[in-house]
Order: structure tokens, then C-alpha cells, then sequence
């Protein structure tokens, strides 16, 4: 399985520790097609992408395409922040970027509401390796994700339960329903083989992604393919790889499609 895009990746405008041309060099020499520089959203008080820093970014990205030939996105992966399924990616920012992921970050600057109901107790349950959590805890966080699919044009949902626990398949099968796809993240393990297993069988299509911090592991996704050594996912359901791109359905909500 050979990797076509790589969608996930990171750069010094928020937490990566590479220039968006560094990135694009590296995916060049891997033989990528299409490379995404998708960094933290703007409510990451830390490590987000700053407003002021749009202008530049969308420069280097048109830049290191005209020098590579890679087709580098502007792209955002935006912070989950309410239940509701507010991000911090709004509708007055859609014309900047290309491509729209979507996670759950701890330490940004959620809802009041959602800090208290969903992120304490993730970061609780994470923190003290606990190996369940309450019932109530997983819906909260299961409807919250499939609040964020329905009322935003999302591309795809990064490291879906990692730090914040949902049910999966109920996630993807909106998902499936709506035209997101589900990453598959090779940077950490998020899934267990058997949620991976049951999340395939809803129908939903994936794409594979590095999640890359620094230029050396851009296009790096070692992890996935000893996962899919276990775990069976058909190929065609897999969007970006061996030549495949997927049809995103960010663009095609701002072409009105």
C-alpha cells in the first residue's frame, strides 16, 4: 500500500517544528501527490494557528507547491470546543483554507459547559490510565463528535479516541452518512483493532495520515500498516492511497455541491 496524500501535518505555525517548505520537500521525495499543512486551530492558547499568521501561511503553501510540484493545502485542524458541535474554524474563515480536520485537543479554550461535562473527565480518565469509563461520559462525547460532522463541512475526524472517548461506530456512522472520513493516525494508536474492525463494517471511508511534527515523518505511516496487517479494511475504502484522492467534502460544500 503505497501512500498518494498526506492530509495531517504540522509546521511552525502552531506545533510542528518545520517550515511548511521543509514538509513539502520531504513529501515530494516520498512520491506524495498532495500534501496538507493542517495546524492546531486558532483556540489553542498555546500552540494554534494565529489570524494575523493566515496571509503567510497561504503564501508558503502556494510557494512550496510552484517549488516542488507538490500541491500543498491550506488546511486547519480545528479544535472541537461545545457539545453543540462548535470548532473553532468559522464560517468567515472558509475561503482561506482548502481542507478542514477536526479534533479533540485538550487544553483549548472550550465552551464553559464542555469543559466541565467533557474534557475533565476525559482528561481525568486519561491522566489515571483508567480502561473504562462511565456510560454517560461516552455518549456526551458521542454526540458532541457527531454534532461536529453534521453542522460543519468537516473532511476528516483525527485520532477519533484518543483522550476523548466516544462510540465509534456510532461516530462513523455518521460520518459515513455525511461524507467525512475517519483518519487513520499513524502517529499514535487511537483504536483498538476490534473498534477498528466494527467502525469499517458502518460503511465509512478512511484516509491515512502521519500527523507529522516534524519534517522526517511526513508521509511516515508505519503504524497503520501493522494495524491493517490485523485488521482487514479493503483498500478501496482507503482514499488516499495507491493513487487515490479523496473527494473532500469541504470543497465541494464552498463550490455549493
Amino acid at each position: 500500500m503505497i501512500l498518494t496524500a498526506d492530509y495531517h501535518t504540522h509546521t511552525i505555525y502552531s506545533h510542528g517544528k518545520d517550515k511548511v517548505i521543509d514538509n513539502a520537500c520531504v513529501a515530494k521525495e516520498k512520491g506524495l501527490i498532495e500534501l496538507g499543512i493542517t495546524d492546531h486551530g486558532f483556540s489553542h492558547p498555546a500552540f494554534g494557528l494565529r489570524q494575523r499568521k493566515l496571509k503567510s501561511l497561504k503564501e508558503d503553501c502556494k510557494n512550496a507547491t510552484e517549488i516542488t510540484g507538490v500541491k500543498v493545502l491550506v488546511g486547519i485542524e480545528s479544535n472541537i470546543l461545545g457539545i453543540d458541535g462548535t470548532v473553532d474554524l468559522k464560517p468567515k474563515n472558509y475561503d482561506d483554507f482548502d481542507l478542514f480536520l477536526a479534533g479533540f485537543h485538550k487544553f483549548v479554550l472550550f465552551k464553559p459547559k464542555t469543559a466541565l461535562s467533557v474534557f475533565l473527565p476525559d482528561f481525568t480518565a486519561t491522566l489515571f490510565n483508567k480502561k473504562t469509563v462511565s456510560k454517560s461520559l461516552i455518549d456526551r462525547n458521542t454526540k458532541t463528535f457527531i454534532n461536529v460532522i453534521k453542522n460543519n463541512p468537516v473532511d476528516v475526524i483525527t485520532h477519533l479516541n484518543f483522550c476523548c472517548f466516544t462510540d465509534a461506530v456510532e461516530v462513523s456512522k455518521v460520518a459515513a452518512d455525511y461524507g467525512t472520513y475517519i483518519e487513520l493516525n499513524a502517529k499514535k494508536t487511537h483504536l483498538s483493532d476490534e473498534e477498528l474492525f466494527n467502525i469499517a463494517k458502518t460503511g465509512v471511508n478512511f484516509v491515512i495520515d502521519s500527523d507529522a511534527h516534524g519534517k522526517e515523518r511526513v508521509g511516515e505511516i508505519s503504524l497503520v500498516l501493522e494495524t491493517l496487517k490485523r485488521v482487514d479494511i479493503p483498500e478501496s475504502r482507503i482514499m488516499n492511497v495507491n493513487g487515490k484522492l479523496p473527494d473532500f467534502r469541504f470543497r465541494r460544500f464552498k463550490e455549493g455541491k
